[in-house]
């Protein structure tokens, strides 16, 4: 069996490739000689052929089209010429390189049809972020029509919107965040108790207008990007961290959802309506958590602290009607790096749990993105529904096996309900196990997509789902956005299931795992250099994953991983029982979830990995 067809490239690092086919059938191979005119992403046509087995291969490839404008590499020297060694997951050969450059520098080189011509020299520190976004064809500075037409943009009020200047209005971020898309307001208990929460999104669309050359970016970038040490914006920063920004004192325009929670915490009505606010404090995550937990004041403005405990009853109540119907919170330990501002070198790497104020935010934000969703489908609206399905039963009984080996009893039966997930992740929760046991549920229960067909967000137990609270940062919140406002406008041609929508929500599934990966690489890549100065430091770790290769442990305190050869375990030889996931040896087993005392023995920053070894005994 033959055929042409298209396809997208993939290089593996060791030299050969495979072209992804669009017209559903399994990845074809690629011959590494076949494969060293291409770049991974490139769009090809190729014959492909069937071989024994059902093998697909790829031979005869051409260019269709090539995304990538940038290669990330050393420079090397072959005889008399220059070439550049190109990032392997990119491409798996040299390429002529033409520009000032010596042998040994690391360079982001410009592509000029066969060739790499010097962009820019990379310092050592730097090598790993521009490696991450020119690796995954990220987006970074912005074209001039973009940056002027962002210089232009200017908000103007319409006699529709609400005015909510006079309302107590907070934002409540990270200290470092610029890009503030969300302020909350709130109304006290009315006599019968009822809690009226106002959440007010930056409302984009006034002024990035749908199809503008603003738009178009925002379309093709899809989200943005958040690399330790830069973040690649969906808009341009005078946008997104200024004319658009929920800044204090500045009034903005906004899109708000108003919430009308009962003292049980049901949503027993929801408005939504453009407004103009302006924001009346600047909170942070700390100084809100220490507000909350023990009444420290200090950071907290006094015309807004009777704001922040009403929306502390507002987040309590939508917490007791989610817990009532079950799904996961996944509070793992996030990695959080710093940086030193001026040789960029990493300072420290530490794990940071959410606090109260993460969890105030979280659950206000939820609660507005459920009730838009809700809105949207009880009108009979398109719109970008996050969908999150159902683990399937062979990954269940993975986790209920998993907790077994960690001394938890699941006791899934037949379907696991979002109530028996919550009940199961209340085994676990604040103990020394949890992040470990956190980072194998959320594996289990895989990521969310975007839909245009309105479906369960099974991790949240929520019915519906959208996202809208970040339209700075997504532009699936974009799309949601514009269809509210439209139908707001007496727009009643818009139909649930668009076809247009439903094309784009593949797209921006396809930003979102490519801003993911990025995120993560990049993470692991400043850890791997900063781990390097610590070989020889003891670390409390758990088993988090076990691969052929030996175990992946996680390093409690650090929120980062590193990986254990099974050669180097004692009691060997070690084989992997790809069944269970446990790795066997003749006098000890390894299994998901034990903790281990460990030792640094190695990093790469170039393959992002932390090499650890178990602490001898004595």
């Amino acid at each position: 069996m033959s055929g042409r067809t298209e396809g997208v490239v993939v290089v593996h690092p060791r030299g050969f490739g495979f072209v992804e086919l669009r017209d559903g059938r399994p990845a074809a191979f690629v011959a590494p000689p076949e494969l060293n005119p291409f770049l991974a992403g490139d769009v090809v046509s190729a014959s492909v052929t069937e071989g024994e087995g059902g093998r697909l291969t790829a031979t005869r490839l051409e260019l269709v089209s090539r995304a990538r404008t940038e290669l990330f590499g050393v420079v090397v020297s072959h005889g008399k010429r220059t070439f550049l060694k190109v990032d392997r997951q990119v491409a798996n050969t040299d390429w002529p390189l033409t520009g000032a450059a010596d042998p040994g520098d690391v360079v982001v080189a410009a592509i000029r049809g066969g060739e790499a011509e010097v962009a820019r020299k990379v310092t050592p520190a730097d090598a790993s972020l521009e490696q991450v976004i020119v690796r995954h064809a990220i987006r970074g500075a912005f074209s001039d029509e973009c940056e002027a037409a962002a210089a232009a943009a200017r908000a103007v009020a319409g006699p529709a919107r609400r005015d909510l200047r006079d309302v107590p209005t907070i934002t409540i971020d990270a200290p470092h965040s610029r890009d503030l898309d969300d302020a909350l307001s709130v109304l006290p208990a009315s006599p019968d108790g009822g809690v009226r929460v106002l959440v007010s999104i930056a409302d984009v669309d006034a002024l990035v207008p749908e199809g503008s050359a603003l738009d178009r970016e925002a379309r093709l970038r899809g989200t943005s990007v958040y690399l330790a040490g830069r973040v690649l914006n969906m808009l341009p920063p005078r946008l997104s961290e200024d004319a658009l920004s929920l800044l204090p004192g500045q009034d903005r325009l906004a899109l708000t959802v108003e919430l009308r929670l009962d003292p049980e915490g049901r949503v027993t009505s929801t408005d939504l309506y453009e407004s103009v606010i302006r924001s009346h404090a600047r909170l942070d995550y700390d100084s809100v958590a220490r507000f909350l937990d023990a009444g420290d004041a200090s950071g907290i403005p006094a015309e807004v602290r009777s704001t922040v405990r009403w929306l502390r009853t507002a987040a309590s109540r939508v917490a007791a009607t989610r817990a009532a119907r079950g799904g996961v919170k996944l509070l793992s330990e996030e990695a959080y790096v710093t940086l030193d501002p001026k040789s960029h070198e990493p300072l420290g790497i530490s794990a940071r749990a959410d606090t109260t104020a993460h969890a105030l935010i979280e659950r206000l934000m939820v609660a507005a993105n459920e009730a838009v969703a809700q809105w949207l489908v009880a009108r009979g609206l398109p719109g970008a529904f996050r969908v999150h399905d159902e683990p399937e039963p062979e990954r269940v009984a993975k986790l209920a096996a998993f907790a077994h080996n960690v001394g938890f009893e699941a006791g899934f039966g037949d379907a696991l309900s979002p109530r028996a997930l919550s009940a199961f992740e209340a085994q676990f929760e604040g103990t020394a196990l949890g992040p470990a046991m956190a980072t194998v549920l959320g594996r289990c229960l895989g990521p969310a997509r975007y839909a245009v067909t309105p479906s369960m967000h099974y991790g949240l137990a929520a019915p519906l789902y959208a996202h809208f609270t970040s339209p700075i940062r997504r532009y699936s919140d974009v799309v949601v956005h514009r269809v509210v406002k439209a139908y707001l406008a007496g727009r009643r041609d818009q139909l649930a299931g668009d076809a247009a929508i439903e094309e784009l929500c593949a797209h921006l599934n396809e930003r979102a795992r490519v801003a993911d990966r990025a995120e993560k690489e990049r993470l692991w890549m400043v850890a791997a250099r900063h781990f390097a100065k610590r070989i020889g430091e003891r670390f409390r770790g758990n088993v988090v994953s076990i691969k052929p290769f030996g175990l992946v442990v996680q390093l409690v305190g650090a929120g980062v991983t590193g990986t254990i050869e099974k050669d180097t375990l004692p009691g060997g030889p070690h084989e992997y029982d790809v069944g269970r996931e446990v790795l066997v040896g003749a006098a000890r087993s390894y299994s998901i979830g034990e903790g281990l005392d460990v030792v640094v023995t190695g990093a790469s920053e170039e393959l992002g990995r932390i090499e650890l070894g178990l602490t001898p005994l004595g």
